[in-house]
């Protein structure tokens, strides 16, 4: 008599990574951002699986031109702080459009990916450009249209 032991049964999807391409100015920051940790979630395939990574690329271009609603873009704060005492920044969000306008974008999508080894790995496969030239023709990017 064998026993039959239940295993859970991973598929190996396609082996091919699909690219992904967000135009920022289309759209407004949040939902940019979790339409962007959706698909590099992989929860829009069949194959869904919390603990696996997916093998989507995001390529996100236009982020100087990413809005948002109400008057975030006079209110909103960045923060960062270096660890000494007193080193405390705080930059608004029309200043850091100015000056890096891809850091608003990664701060937004790296708060939205899972806080663990995973969501870094997710992370490094967000491509984020501030105007709409990118070196990645040749992965031919599917357009995405955020509903």
């Amino acid at each position: 008599m064998s026993m039959n032991k239940n295993k859970t049964i991973i598929k190996e999807s396609e082996k091919t990574a699909k690219w992904y391409i967000i135009d920022a100015q289309k759209y407004k920051l949040g939902r940019l951002a979790s339409k962007a940790t959706y698909l590099l979630t992989n929860k829009n395939e069949a194959n869904y699986l919390p603990y696996q990574e997916g093998r989507s690329n995001i390529i996100i271009i236009n982020s100087q031109n990413v809005r948002t609603t109400g008057r975030k873009s006079q209110q909103k704060t960045y923060k960062k702080h270096s660890g000494r005492p007193g080193s405390l920044k705080t930059e608004i969000f029309e200043k850091l459009q100015e000056r890096i306008p891809n850091r608003i974008i990664e701060h937004a999508i790296k708060g939205m990916l899972p806080k663990n080894s995973l969501g870094r790995r997710l992370f490094k496969k967000v491509k984020i450009y501030p105007n709409s030239q990118h070196p990645h023709q040749s992965q031919n990017p599917i357009t995405i249209n955020i509903d």
